[in-house]
């Protein structure tokens, strides 16, 4: 039946939770593509019999297949768009580094188009804040103290903090760091807040 393949699209995305991104459906597009190709196709043919022998009782078909191809047009749209916004929070939540796990569910097209993003990102914060730039992926939420009790999740290795001293992120150990330097490791999975 007309569109249920685009649909299907749509509703795979409506199954995912929010701020999770279901595996690029490559298959699901080419059946969608190949489907508005063959409606095309059909309507050229009817088109050109209309114009030719007059027929006009072909009309209407041309047109619930014109009507077809708009929706599936608006489906793979939606779908795209909805996949973009999906990746643009990733950046805001991960950082410019996405886990493997995230990387996987991606197109190669959306991983360039990330890799874009993050370089845009990138450019803007460096030309706010004087010479350093300003992080605005920091503090998502405002802080109630500069600094934070941590507790490291996995081996991580050396840590330089702002003063120029050098902590050692170990599995289960525990650090009181500034909340700035933190954040970003946090959202990595490395360190995890420690709540009193």
């Amino acid at each position: 039946m007309f569109c249920e393949k685009a649909i299907e699209l749509i509703r795979e995305l409506h199954r995912a939770p929010d701020g999770q991104l279901p595996a690029f459906n490559d298959d699901g597009i080419r059946q969608v593509l190949e489907e508005m190709k063959a409606l095309y196709e059909q309507n050229q043919s009817d088109v050109n019999e209309t114009k030719s022998d007059g027929r006009s009782d072909l009309i209407p078909t041309i047109k619930f297949r014109h009507s077809s191809l708009l929706r599936n047009r608006r489906c793979i749209v939606a779908y795209l768009y909805d996949r973009l916004l999906r990746i643009r929070a990733l950046r805001w939540e991960y950082g410019s580094v996405l886990p493997n796990t995230l990387r996987f569910h991606m197109s190669a097209e959306e991983i360039e188009w990330f890799n874009r993003y993050k370089k845009s990102l990138a450019t803007y914060m460096r030309c706010l804040g004087g010479d350093e730039g300003l992080d605005i992926t920091q503090d998502m939420k405002p802080p109630k103290s500069l600094y934070i009790e941590v507790r490291c999740l996995k081996d991580y290795g050396e840590f330089e903090v702002d003063d120029g001293t050098s902590v050692l992120l170990k599995k289960n150990s525990q650090h009181f760091l500034p909340r700035w330097k933190c954040e970003q490791l946090i959202r990595q999975g490395v360190l995890e807040h420690v709540l009193s």
